[in-house]
Order: C-alpha cells, then sequence, then structure tokens
C-alpha cells in the first residue's frame, strides 16, 4: 500500500461512480480494501461515512471520509501526487474540459445510485 496510507473504498460493484474511484486508484497504483455495500441494508460505516447523502462511493483514508466520485478523484490525484501518473491534466483549461465531461457523463447519462 502506498506510504502505509489505510485506504477503503466503499460502493457497489454495479455503479458508474463507484467505477470511477476504482479506475483512478488502479491507474494511481493504489492498493485499497474494496468493501462491498448492500444498498439495501447500508452499512454503519457507510451511514456515519456520509450521513449527508449516505450513498456510495466513500473513500475512506486514514479513517477520513470522502464523498462524491469526482472529488474523490480529484483527492486522490492530490493526497497522492506524488505516486504514478496525475489523473488531470496540469494545464488549468484541459483540466476544466475534463470537469466539464465528468459533470456532463454524471448530470447527463448516468442515472444516480442510492
Amino acid at each position: 500500500m502506498a506510504g502505509g496510507d489505510d485506504l477503503k473504498l466503499l460502493g457497489a460493484w454495479a455503479s458508474p461512480f463507484v467505477t470511477r474511484v476504482k479506475l483512478a486508484l488502479n491507474f494511481k497504483g493504489l492498493s485499497f480494501e474494496d468493501v462491498e455495500e448492500d444498498l439495501s441494508n447500508k452499512s454503519e460505516l457507510l451511514l456515519s461515512s456520509n450521513p449527508v447523502h449516505k450513498k456510495v462511493p466513500v473513500l475512506v483514508h486514514n479513517g477520513k471520509p470522502i464523498c462524491e466520485s469526482v472529488i474523490i478523484v480529484q483527492y486522490i490525484d492530490e493526497a497522492f501526487a506524488g505516486i504514478g501518473p496525475s489523473l488531470l491534466p496540469s494545464d488549468p483549461y484541459e483540466r476544466a474540459i475534463a470537469r466539464f465531461w465528468a459533470a456532463y457523463i454524471d448530470d447527463k447519462l448516468v442515472t444516480p445510485w442510492v
């Protein structure tokens, strides 16, 4: 595991948002514990980690939860900047374009998960 960091990903196998985070973690070469959630019977860990929306994905890094897939991907890129390639372009304009397409996919092409 990268630098002794404890990473847990609370997710559901069919969620495209969880897949986005798994791709980012794998792209960076980070090891993580994949915690499969039963969305019809959510765990206390999920409910306490994401008390506002109570949904996946949630990345728990050293006991601290990060919610929402796009925010998690940005967090991974920043928290593990020295590990593996960058997930977002270095150019601010190109980063904005990448964020636009991520938001577009979320808003127009994907059904939200509970």
